[in-house]
């Protein structure tokens, strides 16, 4: 049987994927892709599984992701989910597809927020100087 294991990260989430012989059942978390809210990170989610409309049926893919928050969660499901199904397929045409409708599909987003600061109340805020 085989087995394909992938990862994607986006700020602090970190999602696994197991890509199985199966009858195309797809769940986050054991959860199945259809009953996730919002809808708009369900979409987000699903993003890959339009380009791979042949070999989905034949696929089942399993998600395990922590860290973050839902849209971080969702960046790093689609980047683990796209991954793998290029090296389940090893199919360079949607390896070129998936790269050209968004490159964040196959490449990790290194973008993450910047740790708060002393003096200031964030990242980059400082306190307001006294001149008198």
């Amino acid at each position: 049987m085989k087995i394909v294991n992938s990862s994607g990260k986006r700020k602090t989430a970190i999602a696994r994927a197991t890509l199985s012989e199966g009858k195309g059942r797809i769940r986050i978390n054991k959860k199945p892709i259809e009953i996730i809210e919002p809808e708009l990170v369900r979409l987000k989610m699903s993003e890959p599984l339009e380009f791979a409309g042949s070999v989905l049926p034949t696929v089942d893919i399993d998600v395990n992701v922590h860290g973050g928050g839902i849209f971080g969660q969702a960046g790093a499901v689609r980047t683990a989910i796209a991954r793998g199904l290029v090296e389940w397929t090893n199919d360079t045409g949607l390896r070129d597809a998936l790269t050209q409708y968004d490159r964040s599909l196959l490449v990790n987003d290194t973008r993450y927020k910047l740790p708060k600061q002393f003096g200031g109340r964030g990242a980059r805020k400082r306190r307001q100087k006294s001149y008198r």
